[in-house]
């Protein structure tokens, strides 16, 4: 008979805690807060890629051995005195229950996600207000993490201030603000060209300007990738799996003809490329439209 949820979750637990006694394994007696940091990082990539991958089993697993990570942090903390995995669990159910009260609570259902976003921030808000003042992330985008990757920050902090209401109306609106920054970073692109450069457009740009410019860019992009509801970093994820993949290929086909990409020159390498594509395409229609990746 298949475990139950919490009998399963109590023997994990039961195994990290033997691990970590002194008679236990000497690799994880080792492990501190700081050292772990890399492995939670990774375990969360791989349950990413199985997602993408779209198996089942492998993000079974790998589901798996993001929980592992979790226990073993909260087992390093009890065995502190600061906190126990089930002080942990209890925090988490506690906020669930206190932000979502069209569920359970007394407040009127949520009609659709966007309404429930907004309830969300209101209650962050409440929460905010009556912590302790050591304890208060002082703005609503005070509790995005520094340590999201950019791509996904962004993404994050843009949602958390449209749920208040600063944000477009239309995704059209957006389009508008991404073309805007395409202007001043060409600008400061050919001001950045050298004093030849910079005559027609000011004085040069710098190095910083230029980042400046390009990170306002991505913000924007990410802006447009919340209002069409698409996930940032999984769409950039899936684009880079298209990219290697085609450059695998084009790379491989002038293998076979014996010859080495950085001899091809650009032009010959841009006609290949464009079969490679046609030739993906082509293979795409021909399969049955149940099989098809809905994707790129």
């Amino acid at each position: 008979m298949a475990d139950t949820p919490g009998s399963a979750f109590d023997r994990l637990v039961d195994v990290v805690a033997r691990l970590r006694a002194p008679d236990g394994c000497p690799w994880d007696r080792e492990q501190t807060l700081e050292t772990l940091r890399p492995f939670v990082l990774e375990e969360t990539y791989e349950v990413l890629e199985a997602i993408d991958a779209g198996s089942r089993e492998a993000l079974r697993e790998e589901i798996g051995d993001m929980i592992f990570e979790g226990v073993l942090l909260a087992q390093l903390c009890a065995e502190e005195g600061a906190f126990t995995v089930a002080d942990s669990l209890g925090s988490i159910a506690d906020k669930l229950v206190r932000r979502h009260p069209h569920v359970f609570g007394d407040d009127a259902k949520a009609r659709n996600a966007e309404e429930v976003l907004g309830k969300w921030e209101d209650a962050k808000a409440r929460e905010r207000a009556a912590a302790p003042e050591g304890d208060k992330p002082k703005t609503i985008l005070g509790g995005v993490p520094r340590t999201l990757p950019a791509l996904l920050r962004a993404h994050e902090m843009s949602l958390r201030a449209a749920a208040v209401g600063f944000d477009w109306d239309r995704p059209s609106d957006v389009l508008a603000k991404i073309e805007e920054e395409v202007a001043e970073l060409r600008e400061a692109v050919e001001r950045a060209g050298g004093p030849a450069a910079g005559e027609a457009h000011g004085a040069p740009a710098s190095r910083q300007q230029v980042e400046e410019e390009m990170g306002d860019l991505l913000f924007a992009i990410a802006n447009l990738s919340r209002k069409l509801g698409v996930e940032p970093e999984a769409a950039l994820r899936r684009s880079d799996d298209k990219f290697a993949r085609r450059f695998t290929e084009l790379e491989r086909r002038f293998a076979a003809r014996g010859e080495a990409l950085r001899e091809a020159g650009l032009a010959r390498m841009e006609e290949e490329w464009d079969r490679v594509k046609s030739g993906e395409t082509a293979a795409i229609r021909r399969r049955p439209l149940s099989d098809r990746d809905p994707g790129p």
